[in-house]
């Protein structure tokens, strides 16, 4: 997990000094869309350090979590409650493993939703529509809304075979290891949410 998952076992107030730059962002409209996704094509993995809240009818229950991923779906996800481990879930070509055992939907949200929400550039076979204030890339499966002046994602639904749809939510911009990204997601599948709010994010790219 590399320095992230050393983080937990201190206070979280040592997240105060690691908090995402909030510059005053800079319209991308500009440069095209080509170029801001071509110059993401390059990261094959990316680090975070986040709280997150799991959110199914009208429980919830909050954690910091820290994450590795890869552009291939690899992750390793632990999350912990008042310093304590309380769920470690791997996913390995494809085989998922969890402690404790996770439902289908919580484990897809946790599996191809983070993957999808976190490359959310990485599509294929995708055109380009416009939607008001919004320029959508769209495939047979997914659609990503890109805000037209800021060209970073506001919103993306992913449709399933069986009718159901994941659906994610982008906001607060921030600015961390010269990427701007969505420092806070909302995913969502049959009524179940979870809400990340990342502190500190690093991308790896190819050399």
């Amino acid at each position: 997990m590399k320095i992230f998952s050393t983080l937990f076992f201190c206070s979280i107030f040592i997240f105060a000094a690691c908090v995402p730059k909030t510059v005053e962002m800079l319209s991308l409209e500009e440069r095209g869309i080509d170029e801001v996704l071509a110059e993401r094509q390059s990261i094959q993995r990316i680090d975070a350090a986040m709280s997150v809240v799991f959110e199914k009818k009208d429980s919830q229950m909050f954690g910091d979590a820290v994450l590795d991923i890869t552009r291939g779906g690899d992750l390793h996800l632990k999350v912990y409650t008042l310093g304590i481990l309380g769920m470690d879930l791997s996913s390995r070509n494809g085989v998922v493993k969890s402690s404790p055992r996770l439902d289908r939907t919580k484990r897809t949200i946790l599996t191809q939703g983070l993957r999808d929400c976190f490359f959310w550039w990485d599509l294929r076979n995708f055109a380009l529509r416009d939607d008001g204030d919004y320029l959508v890339m769209q495939n047979a499966t997914h659609s990503v809304w890109l805000d037209r002046k800021t060209l970073l994602p506001a919103k993306q639904q992913i449709d399933f075979g069986d009718g159901k749809q994941l659906t994610v939510q982008y906001d607060a911009p921030a600015w961390q290891n010269g990427i701007w990204y969505q420092s806070r997601i909302r995913i969502e599948l049959s009524r179940s949410v979870v809400t990340l709010q990342i502190k500190e994010i690093g991308f790896s790219r190819t050399d």
